[in-house]
């Protein structure tokens, strides 16, 4: 078996993954350190986060203040906010990154593939002709062509 060094992995598998205490979707916003924890805009019920372990260059997520681990539960008001980030997104993606298209959505429990099933958050990956390889299929493994610093640069101040 072939091995692929990952060290900046660590930070995701010992994140606690239980509950409102320890959610790293409340804390990193409580944090006083946007650039370090990529948060690319702050509103006033959700905020934008790049996406730590992405799926492609650009992939963001919108994210309510507020744990909560379903749609229904947010408010008009972080609904409307929640949505209307969604869409700011995706314009400042195209002018900064010129996808191709996007897939956007939300993972609603954890059979549903949410990596954190109790607070949601709505994820906006571009996409590219060509950004899929053979990589995942043979290996198991996402080659990601732009460091997340160089993504976070691109995006700041654009929203």
């Amino acid at each position: 078996m072939k091995q692929i060094w990952a060290p900046w992995r660590i930070r995701y598998i010992q994140t606690a993954k239980a509950g409102a205490e320890g959610c790293f979707l409340c804390e990193k916003p409580k944090e006083n350190n946007d650039v370090a924890n990529y948060i690319l805009y702050r509103g006033e019920k959700n905020f934008i986060i790049l996406n730590s372990y992405p799926y492609n260059p650009g992939h963001l997520m919108v994210v309510p203040y507020r744990h909560v681990a379903s749609p229904e539960e947010l408010t008009e008001e972080e609904r409307h906010e929640h949505f209307e980030l969604v869409s700011r997104s995706v314009k400042v993606l195209k002018e900064a990154l010129n996808p191709g298209g996007f897939n956007i959505g939300m993972n609603l429990g954890k059979v549903a593939g949410a990596g954190v099933a109790d607070h949601i958050h709505t994820h906006i990956v571009p996409r590219w002709v060509g950004d899929s390889n053979f990589m995942p299929v043979v290996a198991d493994v996402r080659v990601i062509p732009e460091a997340l610093a160089e993504t976070y640069d691109k995006l700041k101040g654009k929203f």
